[in-house]
């Protein structure tokens, strides 16, 4: 490991002794370190500096202090690149960037030992087409969202897996998810939890309007067209729920997995259920 990309949530309260020691301890070991641009500005000795977009082809790794939001939008930039992402959690959650401040030098050491373990992820590719027109392409780790605003009515979505019709759900919105994302929205509308090795993906209606519209886990092979059926309502397309667009009457979102997958940095002695009982408390009475 020669280069390392740093990218850091700068409101997060001392965050310019936290970036200026990591400075200090890659230096040590002769270790470069590149600088997304608002990150360079916490730091005094930021010599490397590039914009965000670029960090993915200049490194070997990349990581990430902040939360689940700070890494989900590091993760869609970094792309078919399979540049390794070490999460680390400032926030509280931090479901997704699991490694804490005080386990960051230690996974560290582990990464540059070659002690530790990669975790691929499914990506999900988001288009949406208007009048046969493509209008927009989108990348999203946790999920893909279309749902209704807080005055519009219940909207009619009708969905189809590769070309078969599947039903029209009649909801307040509809949420595909990656199992990565299983733990997130999915999760607070009643979807189920699936393990992240599984190759498959989440339907989750929002609210249906008819109570046999359960959840369903469909493989990740699997191609979805979704088209908007429901006119005079405010519907939005949500990328893990950080970018997107209004939606209009007919428009129709194609979703599928990218042929590539997203790689996490995991420490050796964690395993998924771990995270699962000290993020959500599962299993606890």
């Amino acid at each position: 490991m020669e280069r390392v990309g740093i990218i850091a949530k700068t409101h997060t309260p001392g965050i310019r002794e936290i970036l200026h020691d990591l400075h200090a301890w890659l230096v040590e070991r002769h270790i470069q370190a590149l600088f997304e641009r608002e990150t360079a500005k916490c730091i005094e000795h930021s010599t490397d500096v590039h914009s965000k977009a670029e960090l993915p082809a200049l490194t070997d790794l990349l990581i990430v202090l902040g939360g689940d939001g700070t890494l989900l939008s590091a993760a869609r930039l970094v792309g078919e690149r399979r540049v390794p992402i070490l999460g680390v959690n400032l926030g509280q959650l931090g479901f997704l960037s699991e490694i804490t401040l005080d386990e960051m030098y230690l996974a560290l050491e582990q990464v540059l030992h070659n002690e530790f373990t990669i975790t691929p992820r499914l990506l999900l590719k988001a288009s949406v087409t208007r009048d046969e027109e493509r209008l927009a392409e989108y990348s999203a780790l946790n999920d893909v969202v279309i749902n209704k605003s807080a005055l519009a009515r219940i909207i009619d979505l009708q969905t189809c897996i590769n070309g078969q019709y599947v039903t029209t759900y009649k909801a307040d919105g509809l949420i595909i998810a990656t199992t990565t994302g299983s733990t997130a929205y999915n999760l607070s509308a009643g979807g189920p939890i699936v393990h992240p090795d599984m190759h498959a993906l989440i339907l989750t209606p929002i609210c249906p309007h008819t109570l046999t519209n359960r959840p369903i886990v469909i493989p990740d092979t699997s191609q979805i067209e979704i088209s908007l059926k429901s006119a005079n309502e405010d519907v939005f397309l949500t990328l893990d729920g950080q970018v997107g667009l209004a939606l209009r009457y007919r428009d129709v979102v194609h979703i599928r997995s990218a042929h590539y997958m997203i790689q996490f940095v995991r420490p050796t002695e964690r395993n998924y259920f771990d995270v699962l009982r000290t993020k959500l408390k599962w299993g606890e009475r």
